[in-house]
């Protein structure tokens, strides 16, 4: 098939509306061929909701298309230019190694962004090669996935393809295009880069856009941009109470990687809690802890004041008024996040109304979880009980439904007493305790996406062996059954020697 004849054959709907912005938010470019596209994974169930021909898209030829090689029909390739704080460092950005494709309108009139992650150099990409390893692509398809299937915001992947090309990082690694589809990849250091410009139109235009693109109820408010402010605010704060939930940590929350539409993006060196710690760091570029699991969310709090100090010229002519609000704002975006984190805590115990003790009751079952290096996922799971145990909660879990990382921390007489005190708890409702058990098992995880079991995936694919990913994919889907098929990824981590680290892939 000739590259035109698969122009023409893989359409998407798109309608890039990003171009109506300033040119100085983007640089027109086009993907770099690679020596030898190979699919190797492919999101048939994210097409179809794409309105996309998902059986044409599983064809060999599609790689041409994922790997950049190709253009399909409508396409209007740029790369966006935005700045961040990076560890707390400002620095002017863009994306050194990302081009947006198009904006794809879904059958249901959904707008979605359509970018090649990896397929080559841009203007952004300073000393960079703009180009990305299988390793670190296949992990951003895995734990997209698996978040997408839990109920959190993310950006999903379309397509992983193998490039036949090396990437040069500390080791040789096989090259590889990610196809990520995102709400839109606005970003809190977007506007730090039209802020940074000095011309207020700039920041305007792109706040403008995006109330109009993500946040349309704000535009006829008495305050339009400050209620847009609070509206970004707000779903950052339901964001992340949702990671601190399931014990996600991103790993590099720099103001580029913080989407203002609420979704998880940019899956570097992010991974979940085993044992539970609240300094718990995996990124091995984090040496200080800047981005530990228990900060997260100070930082989106830092990452929002910076937002907002983009914004002040259009919340009040008078500076020191503007600042007032902003700050107002801050304090509102951390009590929405506590009262998002303690509703979501109760619905893991099992506890539909609330009480004034509840939120002690909570903490104290952190605090005896991280004395006893108890596993995050398989507490809250070994709590749920078992749909097939007789009385799982009268007995708090403590013989039924073991699960691997509980032992120590069940065993305890500490928690015997806190067992006894949130069974109490749990009858002091309407709904009864087996029918508080069945909403835990539909909250509580079986499933997520063990860090041991992504690195024996990922090594496996760098071999040239995807049956492991596709594997924990399938598992990953599913996060609340269990079953004999899923049993090895819902075990614990086994006991290592070495800290676990994960790298950026840059």
């Amino acid at each position: 098939m000739t590259p035109s004849q698969t122009q023409n054959l893989y359409r998407f709907n798109f309608d890039t509306s990003y171009l109506n912005l300033p040119g100085a938010f983007y640089t027109p470019v086009s993907p770099t061929p690679v020596a030898l596209p190979q699919l190797v994974v492919f999101n048939r169930e994210l097409a179809n909701d794409l309105g996309l021909d998902a059986d044409l898209l599983a064809t060999a030829e599609s790689a041409l298309v994922f790997g950049g090689n190709v253009l399909p029909e409508g396409a209007t390739p740029i790369a966006q230019a935005y700045a961040g704080h990076q560890f707390g460092h400002f620095t002017m950005l863009g994306d050194g190694r990302a081009i947006l494709l198009g904006e794809q309108i879904t059958p249901n009139g959904e707008r979605y962004d359509i970018q090649l992650k990896g397929p080559g150099k841009t203007p952004y990409s300073r000393r960079g090669d703009g180009r990305a390893a299988l390793g670190p692509m296949l992990r951003e398809y895995i734990i997209s996935e698996a978040m997408f299937a839990l109920g959190i915001p993310t950006t999903r992947s379309l397509a992983v393809v193998a490039t036949g090309e090396p990437v040069y990082r500390e080791n040789v690694l096989p090259g590889a295009v990610l196809t990520r589809v995102a709400a839109s990849h606005i970003r809190v250091g977007t506007f730090e880069y039209a802020s940074a410009k000095g011309d207020i139109s700039l920041i305007q235009a792109l706040a403008d856009y995006t109330m109009r693109r993500h946040y349309g109820e704000t535009i006829n408010a008495e305050n339009p941009h400050l209620a847009f402010f609070q509206a970004v605010a707000e779903r950052q704060a339901q964001l992340i109470a949702k990671w601190m939930q399931v014990g996600f940590i991103h790993g590099v929350m720099n103001t580029d990687n913080m989407a203002l539409s609420g979704e998880t993006i940019d899956y570097g060196p992010c991974a979940f809690l085993d044992a539970y710690d609240t300094a718990t760091v995996f990124s091995s570029i984090d040496q200080h802890g800047r981005y530990a699991f228990a900060n997260q969310p100070r930082i989106a709090s830092w990452n929002l004041a910076r937002l907002a100090e983009t914004l002040l010229p259009l919340f009040a002519d008078d500076e020191q008024a503007a600042i007032a609000l902003a700050q107002q704002a801050l304090v509102d975006f951390g009590e929405s996040f506590n009262r998002h984190w303690l509703s979501g805590m109760r619905k893991k115990l099992g506890l539909q109304n609330e009480e004034e003790a509840d939120s002690e009751l909570v903490t104290a079952l952190l605090s005896l979880m991280q004395q006893h290096q108890a596993d995050y996922t398989n507490t809250f799971r070994r709590l749920s009980g078992s749909a097939s145990a007789s009385a799982p909660a009268e007995n708090h879990g403590t013989t039924a439904n073991a699960l691997p990382g509980t032992e120590t921390l069940f065993a305890t007489a500490e928690f015997t007493a806190w067992a006894g005190n949130w069974w109490a708890r749990v009858k002091r409702q309407s709904i009864s305790p087996t029918e508080a058990l069945t909403n835990m098992r539909a909250i509580n995880p079986a499933v997520i996406a063990r860090n041991h079991k992504v690195e024996e995936a990922l090594k496996a694919a760098d071999n040239g062996d995807m049956s492991a990913v596709h594997h924990l994919v399938a598992a990953v889907k599913q996060p609340y059954v269990e079953s004999a098929e899923n049993k090895e990824y819902r075990e614990a981590a086994p006991q290592s020697a070495e800290p676990y680290r994960t790298f950026c892939g840059t």
